[in-house]
């Protein structure tokens, strides 16, 4: 057996490869994946310059193809993300390297707005400490499309990693660095009213779960009346022994600070900054069924913008009737914001959303942004002049009222896609007393109920996780949802 074909075999899943720390995911590993990315980047390269996939980067042109680095605040992330620079260097890419942990929609911007050919960001995104990913960005600044990391996987152990040494002093890679933090905050700050926010006399809490989102969006926020305190800001690669997804079962201090200080919102975003998520008034945890709602709302009503709509399987009803109701084109996608993006690119897209808090808006770039997302949200709660609270029961007056919950089981993956395919085939007649009356495989399994509430079974591509979603008319029926749906999982589709 050759020493190639022992490897570890690498897999890309929804947004990236991610693996454990020093199980998979090693400096030799990413090294491998390094190397496919860059082959995949020349023979891109190759084509678009004269249509021959056996011409090589020329190393004496003025400057060859650039590709932007950057990291999380997780374990060797600067490491892995500096070993990952090495590769593409010595490849002959010209590679700018974040100093630091950064954001990443800020290296995604960076991509976009310096015409890279790519981007690598080293971040495993909401996943727990253990664990650390290759996220690839594409030359229009979102995660690359399935094809390409299909592509990226083909070429891994095609080339023996070639490393070669960086020039982090050149003038260009400072430069580059300098503007697109500085283009980044002036876009953040064009696209949203921050001077109606600094003089709003309300309190906001900040919860960056000590990941890269630190205290970017109490800057953009200080100096006026409204005031900012930022929790969890300093860099824990343990995250305080949570994971650093925007989830309620991870919202204790920032639940806990809202309630203490009376605060109007809570805004958090996970581990790499490219996810929103929210706590009320009242110190409960906003679910993105409703904070999406209320964005979009936002938009269509109070800005008068136009576009279409794109919900990803798990995403709310209530988003899809304000689309109805302000006659705006409404697009189904799997899970991952991949397949938004893609739409984003070839449609007039106004929003778009993931159940997981990953929420993309027309005029920034088509890709997720925490940061952004969290100065919007506060934009959309300062305009409607009422709390969380209240727009959310407004809402429902409106629209309808459905409720959403999310339960995570660990089982094996096998087990787990075994039980979404036989759901598929085989559905219940009825969960928790309600009667399903129809069956979406789109993405995992939904469940479909006589009055639009619904239960979604779904295998993570990331993790051994099996998710189980659920949204209802009542919390009482949500609930009920939830736990049918975890039994039934749990005892292998044996009982409902």
């Amino acid at each position: 057996m050759s020493r190639l074909s022992a490897l570890t075999p690498i897999r890309f899943g929804t947004d990236g490869w991610r693996a454990v720390i020093a199980h998979e995911f090693t400096f030799a590993n990413v090294e491998r994946v390094a190397q496919a990315y860059a082959d995949y980047l020349r023979q891109s390269h190759e084509r678009q310059s004269n249509g021959s996939a056996a011409r090589q980067v020329d190393p004496s042109q003025t400057r060859a193809p650039l590709v932007i680095v950057g990291c999380d605040r997780r374990f060797l992330s600067e490491q892995f993300a500096a070993r990952a620079a090495e590769v593409l260097a010595g490849n002959n890419f010209t590679v700018v390297l974040f100093e630091g942990d950064a954001p990443t929609p800020l290296i995604s911007w960076a991509v976009r707005e310096h015409n890279a050919a790519g981007g690598v960001v080293i971040t495993a995104s909401h996943n727990p400490a253990q664990f650390n990913g290759f996220k690839i960005k594409a030359a229009w600044g979102g995660s690359a499309a399935p094809e390409t990391t299909v592509l990226v996987e083909s070429l891994i152990d095609a080339t023996p990693p070639q490393r070669g040494a960086l020039s982090v002093a050149d003038p260009h890679h400072l430069d580059v660095l300098a503007a697109s933090i500085k283009s980044y905050r002036a876009q953040l700050s064009s696209y949203v009213d921050l001077e109606r926010l600094r003089r709003t006399p309300a309190r906001v809490v900040v919860d960056p779960m000590h990941g890269t989102g630190g205290r970017w969006v109490e800057s953009f926020l200080q100096g006026g009346a409204l005031e900012v305190e930022t929790i969890r800001a300093s860099r824990d690669p343990l995250f305080g022994g949570v994971a650093p997804e925007p989830i309620d079962r991870n919202f204790a201090p920032l639940k806990q600070r809202v309630r203490e200080s009376g605060a109007l919102v809570g805004l958090a975003t996970d581990g790499d900054a490219d996810r929103l998520g929210a706590v009320g008034n009242d110190g409960e945890t906003m679910t993105m069924h409703q904070v999406v709602p209320l964005i979009l709302l936002h938009l269509a009503r109070e800005r008068r913008m136009s576009g279409g709509v794109v919900c990803t399987f798990s995403q709310s009803v209530l988003t899809k009737r304000i689309a109805a109701a302000h006659n705006l084109k409404l697009y189904d996608t799997p899970i991952g914001f991949k397949y938004i993006a893609d739409l984003m690119l070839r449609e007039d897209i106004l929003l778009g959303a993931e159940e997981s808090g990953g929420i993309g808006v027309k005029g920034h770039l088509p890709e997720r942004d925490g940061i952004l997302n969290s100065l919007l949200f506060l934009e959309a709660i300062v305009a409607a002049g009422k709390t969380p609270t209240e727009m959310v029961s407004e809402m429902h007056r409106e629209y309808g009222e459905f409720h959403f919950g999310r339960r995570d089981l660990h089982i094996e993956v096998s087990r787990g896609l075994q039980l979404v395919a036989t759901l598929g085939s085989a559905p219940p007649d009825s969960v928790a007393k309600c009667r399903v009356t129809g069956v979406d495989t789109m993405d995992g399994t939904k469940l479909l109920c006589d009055d639009e509430s619904w239960l979604l079974f779904r295998q993570s591509g990331t993790e051994p996780v099996l998710r189980v979603y659920a949204e209802a008319t009542s919390v009482d029926k949500m609930n009920a949802l939830l736990e049918g749906g975890s039994a039934f999982a749990l005892d292998g589709g044996r009982r409902g």
